[in-house]
Parts: structure tokens; sequence; C-alpha cells
């Protein structure tokens, strides 16, 4: 699945058109890696390591979703690792 499809799709973000924004700023990582291109690939197992409003988020995915669907099934697609905050944030 696309990362930018699966970011929209797990809703961390509310369009498809924000997740291409986002990964195209390049400080995007999966497993590590960073992401070259909106259209990378995502597998169940990956790491995928993000900015997002002001901090950086780590989750596992944990499975590819077929839809977006209501948020208790978007939640179950992926394990959050943790929220890493800016210094001085509370």
């Amino acid at each position: 699945m696309r990362l930018d499809r699966y970011l929209f799709f797990i809703r961390l973000l509310k369009s498809r058109t924000q997740a291409q924004a986002l990964l195209e700023q390049g400080r995007t990582r999966i497993d590590g890696r960073r992401v070259e291109k909106v259209s990378e690939t995502v597998r169940v197992g990956a790491t995928i390591t993000l900015p997002l409003r002001g901090a950086v988020r780590v989750i596992r995915v944990v499975s590819l979703p077929l839809r977006r669907g209501p948020a208790p099934e978007a939640r179950g697609c992926y394990e959050e690792l943790g929220v890493d905050e800016p210094n001085g944030a509370a």
C-alpha cells in the first residue's frame, strides 16, 4: 500500500493531499530509511517515523486497512511506539 494512502486511511492526516505534502518535506522514515517518494510501499511490520503536529511520532504497521473507516478501526491498524515532544513542551 502507498504510504500517503496508508496515513490517510489510519486517520493520522485528514487528506491524501496533506499526507503527500508531509512526505515531500523529506523528514519521514520507514524502517530507518528516508522516504524518497509519496508512493513508497508500506508493509505489515514496518516502523514509520514522521513529524506530526510539532512532535515526532513513531508507529508500527499492524495491518493494512482496506478503507478509511471509523477511528477505532483505524487505530487497530497501527501501534504507537512513541511520541517525542520537543524540548520544553509540557
